[in-house]
């Protein structure tokens, strides 16, 4: 084989191993992607059927039931209502009324089973993916509080300063 083949055969080859190490990362990645959704774009069904994603909004007042460690609660936008059930501890500043983000997966009934509820971080924290649904809705939300930090909800509530994106 000439010294031109080598080198030619050699590109390739390293072409082909990046191609596939991208492919994995890519795989990797598309695995661990949570998307965010509002109970209006869930109602339209824009949510993906047996895969997680997240439902934000605020807790409607009224709706939290507990049974224990069992919570049940609606999430809505004010134009569309999502029922949650969860079951663990909630964050200490979830409240009705208030902003929240749950992660779990839409049940064939139309209950959201979250696996994770996270709570603002302050007054007026809001996750800027809610804050902007709310405004659609014609809502009116204080701007000056979106995307100032995060709560992560594993019973404790406290800030993981990740400057508005929800870390999982």
């Amino acid at each position: 084989m000439k010294p031109r083949h080598k080198r030619f055969a050699l590109i390739i080859g390293g072409v082909a191993v990046l191609a596939v190490a991208a492919g994995l990362v890519l795989y990797a990645l598309n695995s661990n992607i949570v998307f965010f959704y509002t109970p209006t774009q869930v109602a339209q069904q824009e949510a993906p059927k047996g895969r997680n994603f997240r439902i934000g909004g605020l807790v409607e007042t009224g709706s939290v039931q507990r049974d224990g460690t069992q919570v049940t609660f609606r999430v809505t936008d004010n134009v569309r209502q999502i029922p949650v059930a969860f079951t663990g501890s909630l964050p200490d500043l979830f409240r009705e009324g208030k902003g929240v983000v749950a992660q779990g997966s839409l049940g064939a009934n139309g209950i959201f089973t979250a696996t994770e509820v996270l709570a603002k971080h302050d007054e007026n924290y809001m996750p800027p993916e809610a804050a902007e649904a709310l405004r659609q809705a014609g809502h009116p939300v204080d701007a000056k509080g979106a995307g100032s930090g995060a709560a992560k909800g594993a019973g404790t509530g406290a800030a993981n300063g990740a400057g508005g994106a929800v870390q999982p």
